[in-house]
């Protein structure tokens, strides 16, 4: 019988294709060609754009956004969605300063106990999506309206000041002329990345969001690792507050506003699958760079904020339409 196939069919083009895919290269391409067609076109309009101290800018814009996506990445690797942490970040900064103002708390004891609130959000969320039943998206997008509610009711709806030189540090200061706060998220996500890659842990998430219910004929114990999930989301959340707190210096319910939109934006962009089971923190990491360039070159070349909100929503819609795309090109040449 003649051999029907084709040159490049013979020589196994489309498996390494598939590989190719399914080593989240394509995702990786994507991300660098983005890279260099927003510098190259924000460069085009303006001249401060390539300079040092531009991106030393950007650098200092980047601790809030990414600490916060690092618990939206392992969120969305498990199959889940976390839309609260823009509520539970003005949460963590409310209940501080109320504690240091009105009730005389040391302002570090008080930084605390408004962690811990926050982690005690997170903690509710992961039981009812894990013991309860709830979905994900029903359970945060409810927490996401108690929790802004409840940062009103706690602080009348005011501003409070937070003028404390210690505590101004973690947003303000910097070592070696690093901000303390890209110091603290390189830390973070070392950490992390470490969990994500070399503990049972970390492998279980994956797992658990490549199928829950395998995952749990497999010995995994689905529940608890939900209830951990959702718990660090809000706490990282509630330190991402904290850190907006210490930059402006103050608390305000209604910080934080869209932060869960710019974060879930960032990891998908990043190439967190949001149907579970695939992403990485390094791909996050390069996601929040993304954007945070983007909103960096919109105001240098004096983009309306209306338009800016209107190509935030796009970019959004971008990453998730890609993060389809990406899911039907890996199922076509996805072989073995």
């Amino acid at each position: 019988m003649q051999n029907t196939a084709t040159p490049a069919q013979s020589k196994g083009v489309i498996p390494k294709i598939g590989r190719w895919l399914r080593g989240e290269r394509l995702t990786t391409l994507n991300l660098f060609v983005s890279f260099i067609i927003i510098c190259i076109i924000f460069a085009s309009q303006s001249e401060f754009f390539l300079t040092l101290e531009n991106f030393a800018n950007i650098g200092r814009t980047l601790g809030v956004v990414s600490i916060v996506s690092i618990g939206m990445t392992l969120v969305l690797i498990t199959g889940g969605v976390d839309i609260s942490v823009g509520s539970v970040a003005a949460l963590s900064g409310v209940v501080a300063s109320i504690l240091w103002l009105n009730f005389g708390v040391p302002l570090f004891l008080a930084t605390l106990l408004g962690l811990l609130a926050c982690t005690v959000v997170g903690f509710l969320n992961g039981y009812m999506i894990a013991i309860v039943k709830i979905n994900p998206l029903i359970t945060t997008l409810a927490s996401f309206s108690i929790v802004r509610g409840l940062a009103f009711v706690l602080s009348n709806g005011q501003t409070n000041q937070l003028n404390d030189e210690a505590f101004k540090f973690l947003g303000r200061g910097e070592i070696g002329g690093v901000p303390v706060s890209l110091i603290l998220l390189i830390v973070l996500y070392i950490v992390f990345f470490v969990v994500m890659h070399f503990t049972h842990f970390g492998r279980n998430l994956y797992a658990i969001g490549g199928s829950a219910d395998a995952s749990r004929l497999a010995g995994i114990a689905v529940r608890r690792h939900l209830l951990i999930v959702y718990t660090l989301s809000a706490f990282l959340a509630g330190l991402g507050g904290i850190i907006i707190a210490s930059q402006l210096a103050s608390s305000a319910p209604r910080a934080a506003t869209g932060l869960e939109f710019t974060v879930i934006a960032a990891v998908v962009l990043g190439g967190t699958s949001l149907s579970g089971g695939k992403g990485s923190l390094i791909g996050t990491l390069v996601g929040v760079f993304i954007l945070r360039v983007l909103d960096n070159g919109l105001v240098q070349t004096r983009v309306s904020s209306f338009y800016q909100d209107v190509i935030s929503g796009a970019v959004l819609l971008l990453a998730v339409g890609f993060d389809q795309i990406r899911l039907k090109l890996t199922s076509t040449f996805g072989g073995k």
